[in-house]
């Protein structure tokens, strides 16, 4: 069976997709960059596709917008509003002819409809071949731009000033840290409630196998980037990666998203003609737990506009050993519950049949469990048993204790109605209260 289009998650109508790229909101718009093959659904003839939204939620897809040539492909970036209004972006240039990686830039003047590419292309090149994946944002206190961008395989992420866009110095490099057990690609940096947090997406050597985002949280002084804890992993889950926030956003909130899919085997999805998805957008916050900053992400308010009014509410339900199955609404699925342990090892959600969601107390770990590629757990203490789940047709997002850990998850679910049930292994727990929502499509049907 192939998957139909998920029915929350912004993917293209037909054609590849992977990295997210130049986010910027300007004009009342949510700008969704993308990498993207406009003449196919395997990787490749890497262009910017586009798509905008008003409220995070409800995309309009507006096509190709800056294409590859023969000379320049173009790969992974992000995109600014320059002093006169002008969205700009910054992104890798590669060269076939070289196989060079540089920093270039293109300029829209009519809101990302149309771009033009800068006739001094590139703006910053170091002669490499792994140079790649800028992200630029304006330093207010020293009253320039900051750039991002990663030296790939030495595991590092250089930074670079600019008074405009165009010429480009050197600042100090961060590295090698955190996780180096594959290549360091698409860096974020950004100011969260006083400190600053830095991202770098891996791959290999993610949490579950394969792609994965580290984070750092630390001090930025405008040159050098110090980091004042150990890496933590974003998403513990196997499809969450390239993530990056958005820009210039209204009301000064970090959002950000990230490519839903995992380069293992993402050109193996079995979908048509169609591949590659993005998570849910996700707001961020930066929570002191454990004796550590942490990220804490939810899901943006506006998906609970898509809530049905028929919801299911469950309360105060002793879970036996085994698994109990409830009627649930047709489509996709919000579902919000909070356990109590009781004498249970194990306990939580069964989706559909096969894939389970819950608690370890043995281990002391939230897990998912049912994947394609397995079971995923991680760290989570006793306190935090509550948890929100999103069900799409091709995926399942899980969010523990409020968004502390985090788990997305492609996973292809069969035909036939959607099923949620309770589990309990080798003794019973206390559902203390659950709601299930269906989502209304974000797409016309």
């Amino acid at each position: 069976m192939t998957p139909h289009r998920p029915r929350l998650h912004y993917t293209p109508v037909r054609n590849w997709m992977n990295d997210p790229n130049g986010l910027v909101w300007h004009d009342g718009e949510y700008h969704l960059f993308y990498q993207y093959n406009p003449y196919g659904n395997d990787w490749g003839n890497m262009s910017w596709g586009h798509a905008v939204s008003t409220d995070l939620v409800h995309w309009e897809e507006l096509g190709v917008a800056i294409e590859a040539t023969d000379d320049e492909h173009v790969f992974s970036g992000s995109a600014v509003i320059d002093h006169d209004g002008t969205m700009v972006a910054v992104y890798t240039g590669y060269y076939p002819a070289s196989g060079l990686q540089a920093q270039s830039l293109a300029r829209s003047t009519d809101r990302g409809r149309t771009w033009t590419r800068h006739p001094g292309n590139p703006v910053l090149d170091i002669g490499s071949k792994e140079f790649r994946d800028p992200k630029v944002f304006w330093y207010g206190p020293g009253g320039y731009w900051v750039m991002a961008v990663v030296l790939a395989l030495e595991w590092k992420v250089s930074f670079y000033r600019s008074g405009d866009l165009l010429s480009w110095t050197w600042l100090s490099d961060f590295g090698p840290d955190g996780s180096v057990d594959g290549v360091w690609e698409v860096p974020d940096l950004f100011e969260l409630d006083g400190r600053w947090v830095l991202v770098v997406s891996l791959n290999p050597g993610g949490p579950a196998g394969g792609s994965g985002v580290q984070y750092f949280v630390g001090r930025f002084d405008g040159v050098t980037f110090t980091s004042d804890w150990p890496a933590s992993w974003a998403d513990h889950g196997r499809d969450f990666y390239a993530a990056v926030s958005w820009n210039h956003t209204p009301d000064g909130r970090r959002r950000w998203i990230g490519w839903m899919s995992n380069w293992d085997d993402a050109a193996a999805h079995p979908t048509d003609p169609w591949r590659g998805a993005q998570s849910l957008p996700r707001e961020l916050l930066l929570e002191d737990i454990g004796g550590r900053p942490r990220l804490v992400q939810r899901p943006v308010a506006a998906l609970q506009a898509l809530r049905s009014t028929d919801a299911v509410h469950l309360a105060d339900l002793n879970v036996p050993p085994g698994v109990t199955f409830r009627p649930v609404p047709e489509g996709a699925l919000e579902i919000t519950a909070e356990f109590e342990p009781g004498t249970a090892e194990r306990f939580g959600l069964v989706i559909h049949e096969g894939l389970r969601i819950g608690y370890d107390v043995v281990r002391g770990e939230a897990f998912v469990d049912g994947t394609p590629s397995g079971r995923h757990a991680a760290p989570l203490s006793a306190d935090g048993l509550r948890l929100t789940a999103i069900v799409d047709t091709s995926s399942v997002e899980v969010f523990f204790d409020r968004g502390q850990v985090v788990f997305t998850e492609q996973v292809f679910f069969g035909p036939g109605s959607p099923c949620v049930g309770l589990f309990a292994d080798s003794g019973t727990a206390l559902l203390r209260s659950a709601t299930i929502h269906s989502l209304a499509s974000i797409w016309d049907e």
